[in-house]
């Protein structure tokens, strides 16, 4: 008899986590069963109940219900706490739901591996939703010389940047805030999946900046073709992806998948279309 998960979001149908952690699976010798489910705008904690109901023992969470899966969680890890937005559901052993977020370490274990520098310099992170919540923390940790969040919204980029104070040195605003230079630029916005670009100054980049978003696809994002077009040293977010998937797996199975293999066998299959 197989465990259940699965990934929860909307949309879903892009999703690679099912082949992610399928293969985890395999590469483990775990019995799960993990499957795409596609929640409701309207309905995601009615989505997780049903699946809970069903049998299912956790979930990935992806845009647009970090944030309510945060809220819907009996108990939440310090990490999920700090960033208000939880990416991993677990039901324990009582019943309970338990909630953490992944999405840091997934995002600082892909800039290790690519060996982007954060010590010391300036970084800027477009977008102040539930996936760049998550993030904040961990790249403070770095002791960057300077985070700037920027957004459409300049008041949730402003909020962000004081909920997160007390860990470094961090400022929010509107897009007109982004003023460079940046050694990293991280898009942390959904604007990838439509195709769109935030507004964004051309001087943004220092020499050999990163641009790093945290969206993927078959091809490069707008972003990160505006980014080329300026210089910038260039990643997508499928090694964020794996890596996030890689410590939710632990945090279910207590036993942690190798990476390597699963980052390449998916980098073969967008290239190839």
């Amino acid at each position: 008899m197989s465990d259940l998960y699965c990934v929860l979001g909307n949309p879903i149908e892009h999703s690679k986590s099912p082949l992610i952690h399928n293969e985890f699976a395999l590469q483990t010798q775990q019995k799960i069963e993990y499957t795409a489910q596609l929640a409701p705008l309207d309905g995601f904690t009615d989505a997780w109940r049903t699946f809970v109901d069903n049998g299912g023992r956790g979930a990935n969470v992806t845009v647009p219900f970090k944030e309510e899966a945060f809220a819907l969680c009996d108990t939440l890890s310090r990490r999920a706490q700090r960033a208000g937005a939880v990416n991993t559901l677990i039901v324990g052993g009582n019943g309970l739901t338990y909630g953490d977020n992944t999405d840091g370490v997934g995002l600082l274990r892909d800039l290790a591996y690519n060996r982007v520098a954060l010590a010391d310099k300036r970084i800027l992170v477009v977008g102040a939703g539930g996936a760049v919540r998550g993030i904040l923390e961990p790249l403070l940790a770095e002791k960057p010389g300077e985070v700037v969040v920027v957004n459409r919204t300049a008041e949730k980029a402003q909020q962000l940047a004081d909920d997160f104070a007390d860990l470094g040195e961090i400022h929010g605003g509107g897009f007109k805030a982004a003023k460079g230079p940046f050694s990293v630029v991280i898009n942390g916005t959904s604007a990838s999946l439509a195709g769109d670009l935030p507004p964004l100054p051309d001087n943004l980049f220092a020499n050999d900046a990163w641009a790093y978003d945290m969206m993927y696809g078959a091809t490069q994002t707008v972003f990160l073709k505006w980014a080329g077009t300026h210089g910038a040293q260039r990643l997508d977010g499928l090694g964020m992806l794996v890596e996030q998937a890689a410590e939710a797996f632990y945090l279910w199975r207590n036993v942690r998948p190798e990476t390597t293999q699963v980052r390449q066998m998916l980098r073969r299959m967008l290239n190839a279309g």
